[in-house]
């Protein structure tokens, strides 16, 4: 029983450090939004760099990239058409960015309950073997305190830098949710009054 109780610790543990590790790599501010799209972006003033503008998307695969050649994609769409499109569109590829964050946050509540486990598991070995100590015979007892101790130690050593970490990301996908939402904005502003100045000037 000892032997379980260690091992699935340390098996929460070594998926709670997978995923901190994944998502480290994948919430990087240039896998996200990359600077090549915000520089672009800027640049983009016209129709006529559209088609560059979108191969630069292309050429660098994100979530804001994904959400910029959808907007260019149904340019033919009402503003309102479009902008409904793209809440939905966003919340989807908020979702990919929020992705393994609820196995962190499963592993920030269960790492402790099985630490707890071990805790309470090596204080019955211990009162178990109280009765030992007296004719000098205490391996029992010596077997509850470390188990005790190990559980509580690899319980708390595997939930505390995953709440960090679960906390971390989820502020950080916040943030590039705002961004992204801002430059798509911009974007489709900037877009739908060149369509409107076009239309009044072949007019």
């Amino acid at each position: 029983m000892e032997q379980i109780i260690i091992y699935v610790l340390l098996v929460t543990s070594v998926i709670g450090l997978t995923i901190i590790i994944e998502r480290a790599l994948a919430l990087r501010a240039r896998n996200v939004v990359p600077p090549e799209i915000q520089n672009a972006l800027e640049t983009c003033r016209a129709d006529g760099d559209l088609p560059m503008f979108r191969r630069i998307c292309e050429q660098n695969p994100s979530p804001l990239g994904r959400l910029l050649v959808f907007i260019d994609t149904h340019r033919q769409w009402t503003q309102e058409e479009t902008i409904n499109a793209l809440e939905t569109r966003a919340r989807h590829e908020v979702s990919r960015l929020e992705r393994g964050l609820v196995i962190l946050e499963i592993v920030v509540g269960i790492a402790p309950l099985l630490g707890l486990v071990g805790t309470i598991y090596g204080l019955i070995l211990l009162f178990g073997g109280m009765g030992d100590v007296s004719s000098g015979n205490n391996p029992n007892l010596a077997a509850g305190i470390a188990l005790a101790l190990h559980a509580t130690l690899l319980g708390l050593l595997t939930a505390i830098p995953s709440l960090i970490a679960w906390s971390y990301f989820n502020k950080k996908d916040e943030t590039y949710a705002i961004e992204m939402a801002a430059l798509c904005e911009e974007f489709l502003r900037r877009q739908y009054q060149e369509k409107t100045v076009v239309e009044k000037t072949s007019k």
